[in-house]
């Protein structure tokens, strides 16, 4: 194995554990089991447990499953996961870190949390230029 490929090894493992925080901070925050978001999924309490450790890269019909669970956009796990290069169509890397800063805040409701993003996002799009 070259330095290189050790290298991109790392960076998949990095990205690995950071996406599976990143499902585990959130399932936390709606209040949700890891057998309770395995119900939601149809996917094995043990392997979203090896996702949330970082042992996993979810498949992307694993991700599409476990974004509708926790009632986020898909491709916001989709970024997490190293999936998009590219930011969402109309977003800035501001936009993406505000909406973060309010999924992540913990004396929020999910209900909260959503419906303040899409207030956010209202406003933002109504001063985006159509493409």
């Amino acid at each position: 194995m070259s330095a290189e490929d050790g290298n991109s090894a790392g960076r998949e493992d990095a990205r690995a554990r950071q996406l599976g925080e990143y499902i585990r901070l959130q399932r936390q925050m709606a209040d949700l089991s890891l057998r309770g978001m395995a119900e939601l999924t149809k996917v094995s309490n043990a392997y979203l447990s090896q996702v949330e450790r970082g042992l996993h890269q979810p498949s992307l019909r694993v991700l599409q499953a476990i974004a509708q669970a926790l009632d986020i956009p898909a491709d916001t796990l989709l970024e997490h996961a190293g999936l998009l290069r590219e930011p969402r169509e109309g977003a800035t890397e501001g936009r993406s870190r505000t909406e973060e800063a309010i999924r992540s805040d913990p004396d929020l409701t999910a209900e909260e949390r959503e419906a303040l993003v899409r207030v956010y996002r209202s406003f933002v799009d109504a001063r985006t230029p159509p493409a």
